[in-house]
């Protein structure tokens, strides 16, 4: 890409029927290497926790650490828009909310992104009002992870199905620019993404999303302590790195 894009490009993506392509990043060199690679649209997820600090879950990830790994993002000067995860506990009220994701902006995100639907919209909307581009999330919710006891498919039961459309109409009128849906099952993604004029984008949600993320480790086979069901690695640079070192360490040893 040669051309900065913007929260009204990701838009114009869904208006026009071109899907949005979205991966994570959490340094330099990553987001220097998805922007060379032409991804539009780059977020400093809170999956850093387990990815890249070794944490059990997303719970444990502070906003220091999210404005650190911003920082570093950030200062690859991508093309693509760049936004951040708001992490667990940073936006429990309305002051907090808006508080952190100035910081957040401040470190060098354009957008920022929480979990949750009808019970974080008055956080939503002080965020919007604010002038911060806004991001939902819906569907299995990574931050509450204990709480549900584990990673679970939403959507299958109508009274799940009803509330996540529910819930995107309502960050849509909230402020939302796009919406993340995570393990959605697919016809309820698909509704979803029909019914709203702002785009989805999927992670484990079916191909009918207005786009997919997915969590770059997983897609390039950095982290192969654990690779979801719903992804298909396209590469092994676990394998390679491992190969890489152990020639240099053979060379060096026969010296």
């Amino acid at each position: 890409m040669n051309f900065k894009i913007t929260v009204e490009t990701i838009r114009a993506m869904k208006a026009r029927g071109e899907k949005i392509a979205a991966l994570t990043a959490y340094d330099f060199p990553m987001t220097k290497l998805l922007d060379e690679a032409g991804v539009p649209l780059i977020l400093v997820g809170d999956s850093l926790g387990m990815v890249v600090l070794g944490y059990p879950d997303t719970t444990h990830v502070t906003m220091a650490e999210m404005e650190h790994h911003v920082r570093a993002a950030a200062r690859a000067k991508p093309n693509a828009l760049l936004g951040a995860d708001l992490p667990f506990k940073s936006y429990d009220t309305v002051e907090s909310a808006v508080s952190n994701s100035k910081k957040l902006v401040a470190a060098g995100a354009e957008f920022v992104k929480a979990e949750g639907g009808r019970e974080i919209l008055s956080q939503v909307k002080a965020i919007f009002a604010a002038g911060i581009p806004f991001c939902g999330h819906l569907g299995m919710l990574p931050q509450h992870v204990l709480e549900e006891g584990g990673y679970h498919i939403k959507g299958k039961l109508e009274a799940e199905h009803q509330r996540l459309l529910e819930d995107a109409k309502l960050l849509a009128d909230a402020g939302a620019f796009a919406i993340v849906l995570e393990l959605v099952t697919p016809p309820v993604a698909k509704e979803i993404s029909q019914s709203i004029s702002i785009p989805t984008i999927g992670i484990g949600s079916g191909d009918d999303c207005d786009g997919q993320i997915l969590v770059t480790p997983d897609l390039i086979g950095t982290f192969p302590w654990f690779t979801p069901r719903f992804v298909k690695p396209l590469a092994n640079c676990a394998a390679e790195i491992k190969s890489a070192v152990a020639a240099w360490r053979s060379s060096v040893q026969s010296k």
